[in-house]
């Protein structure tokens, strides 16, 4: 008979907790499945005296993560505290260090350290799981690094921020300014008190990161992803997307170029036929383009304790079951370095916002200057503002605004045309460029 396996859980918040629970609501399930029983024998959080509606009899309780990775009584080490260094990384590397296997939801420690710790569990024969750490219930580290073991990826793109695809939803659906949502958001817990490592596109990187090492074969590098958010986002552009066709997403895409991987997050128009541009509120997606195949498009909660409980509980499935899969598909010595790719070089359709100047000669100025960057234009919306300005009253030329999609062209065209239509101070204001990805 298969000894059970013997699962230490550091960190007891909503998640750890879901675990705990999880586990023994399912382990009839998860003994059949992993072929040997799985029982959580210790714990460790900060405070042992908060309430968690847990029944926490006959486990054990560490004095610290340190102590629970170092316990000889355990075979598998549950990281579950966050942050990208320690109590987590001394932790996961004295459990890797002794032959442990590590399952971590732990992405800010993944993108940061994850190709150090790779290295010590290949070399101490443990697992190192962490699925959990991007998209959480979504499979898709499994789908990158399993289930396409033998497909050549071009692209993966995706939703990988609830906080930042709930308020793009609430402001196309309802008119409102990111502003408005924002304050909405974090009224409702889906966005932190300071939500700029959402909003401003640091938690989509991390998470890109992870996706592109698993599709490409690339080390881990955060700073190599291009990182624009979305608060520079107005309802106008929302509502320009709506008639164009296109939704506006904050994607992360990381796509093979022939100068090399391209990783980038920022504000995207996706076409409203896509199966990304369906995903709205909280949820998130992510969408893989391989050699030969359609593409495979993931969906599902991204975040939230029950979803993420279900991915770590599925990663210690598979350690019970002995499976010790290279976290990032390839020997770490395999792995190639990569750099960030100036956007400059990036190709693609644009979708400009310019407030113009109703003054003759206007749009030829705009037009002879796109056309001097060869830049060509696939549809233009001009909206008039029927004689009323900017102060709401009759008989003063307005800007008007003049909405541009072209057709694939390269980022530093249309900002040398744009520097250019500025000089020749035909536009007010900073004109809004929005990069468009297509199927």
């Amino acid at each position: 008979m298969v000894a059970p396996l013997k699962v230490g859980i550091a960190g007891l918040g909503t998640v750890g907790a879901e675990v705990v629970r999880l586990i023994e609501a399912q382990a009839r399930i998860l003994s059949e499945r992993s072929g040997r029983a799985v029982r959580v024998v210790a714990v460790t959080a900060r405070s042992k005296a908060k309430k968690r509606n847990l029944d926490l009899r006959g486990i054990a309780w560490a004095k610290d993560a340190l102590a629970l990775a170092n316990d000889p009584g355990i075979d598998c080490l549950v990281e579950l505290m966050g942050g990208s260094g320690d109590p987590a990384l001394s932790a996961i590397e004295a459990a890797l260090k002794s032959g442990k296997s590590v399952v971590t939801a732990n992405k800010a420690l993944i993108a940061k350290h994850g190709l150090r710790l790779a290295k010590s569990a290949e070399r101490h024969g443990g697992a190192l799981n962490f699925e959990a750490a991007v998209g959480a219930a979504i499979p898709v580290i499994k789908t990158l690094r399993e289930g396409l073991a033998g497909t050549d990826i071009n692209r993966v793109y995706g939703i990988l921020n609830g906080t930042c695809n709930y308020i793009l939803t609430r402001m196309e659906q309802e008119g409102l300014s990111f502003a408005e949502c924002l304050k909405d958001a974090q009224r409702l817990g889906y966005a932190e008190a300071n939500p700029s490592f959402d909003v401003d596109g640091h938690d989509t990187a991390q998470k890109l990161a992870i996706l592109a090492s698993l599709a490409f074969g690339t080390k881990v590098a955060q700073n190599a992803v291009y990182v624009e958010g979305i608060s520079s986002i107005a309802p106008e552009d929302l509502r320009a997307a709506e008639e164009l066709g296109f939704r506006v997403k904050l994607l992360g895409v990381a796509v093979r170029t022939p100068k090399g991987i391209e990783q980038r997050v920022h504000p995207t128009m996706v076409p409203k036929s896509s199966s990304i541009a369906q995903v709205m509120g909280v949820t998130n997606a992510v969408t893989i383009d391989g050699e030969g195949i359609p593409p495979i498009t993931l969906v599902g909660p991204g975040a939230g304790g029950a979803a993420t409980a279900s991915a770590v509980v599925a990663d210690i499935a598979d350690v019970a079951r002995g499976i010790r899969a290279k976290p990032f598909g390839r020997p770490v010595e395999r792995l190639r370095a990569t750099s960030k790719a100036p956007m400059e070089r990036h190709e693609g359709g644009y979708y400009i916002r310019l407030m113009a100047r109703d003054l003759a000669g206007t749009a030829a100025t705009i037009a002879t200057r796109l056309a001097e960057q060869k830049i060509s234009i696939e549809s233009i919306v001009q909206r008039h503002p029927d004689g009323v300005d900017a102060a709401g009253t009759k008989g003063k030329a307005s800007p008007v605004p003049v909405i541009l999609i072209t057709y694939a062209t390269s980022e530093d065209a249309v900002y040398r045309a744009l520097q250019a239509v500025q000089r020749d101070k035909v536009i007010s204001g900073r004109p809004q460029v929005i990069r468009i990805e297509k199927n």
